[in-house]
């Protein structure tokens, strides 16, 4: 599959995602999807990102911000669970072993 095919598979599992979690009882609103090259950098300089390789940097990956009554929680298993069923490519960042990133949903081109 090409990168753009990847891209597109990606954006059809965020908006199931999306729905998935409007109908669960959360309210969401978008962190990051692309970063340049400079912007990473930045992050893993600062200790917010390990790698130059992450998936922004090829439109895969997206950080979303998901609130409950209100309150803005990045507990959400049940979205990490559900993202992954999609597809076989899609990792959840809350179920990283070394570095946790709840907000962080990526499909691994």
């Amino acid at each position: 599959m090409s990168l753009r095919e990847e891209q597109s598979a990606f954006v059809r599992d965020v908006v199931k995602l999306l729905a998935h979690a409007i109908s669960s009882g959360y309210d969401v609103t978008f962190g990051e999807a692309l970063r340049t090259p400079e912007q990473q950098r930045f992050y893993v300089q600062a200790g917010r990102s390990q790698t130059m390789q992450s998936n922004h940097l090829r439109k895969c990956a997206i950080d979303l911000n998901f609130f409950r009554n209100g309150e803005l929680t990045y507990d959400t298993p049940d979205l990490g669970a559900f993202w992954e069923s999609l597809n076989p490519k899609n990792s959840w960042g809350g179920n990283w072993k070394s570095f946790k990133d709840k907000p962080h949903f990526e499909r691994r081109p």
